[in-house]
């Protein structure tokens, strides 16, 4: 980058690139066994729900010509 020349009225703005903080953030906690097995479980509850409706919902999605096929005929043969 290039330097101003003329005076900057804030410095730290004209030095804010090479500007180091030293303050550290703190260390994150670790997480206990308790808390470890509530998120595996809501982990597997959401999977398990997902996978539910998904195994619910795909015969409902399915194209099959021969079910159809089945439906006509039996309103067919129930107005007679």
């Amino acid at each position: 980058m290039f330097r101003r020349r003329e005076p900057v009225p804030f410095a730290f703005v004209a030095e804010a690139e090479r500007y180091r903080s030293n303050v550290t953030p703190p260390p994150r906690e670790r997480v206990n066994r308790s808390q470890l097995a509530g998120r595996i479980l809501v982990g597997l509850t959401v999977t398990a729900g997902l996978v539910g409706a998904l195994l619910f919902g795909m015969p409902a999605l399915s194209t099959n010509p021969h079910d159809t096929h089945r439906a006509q005929q039996s309103e067919a043969n129930a107005g007679r």
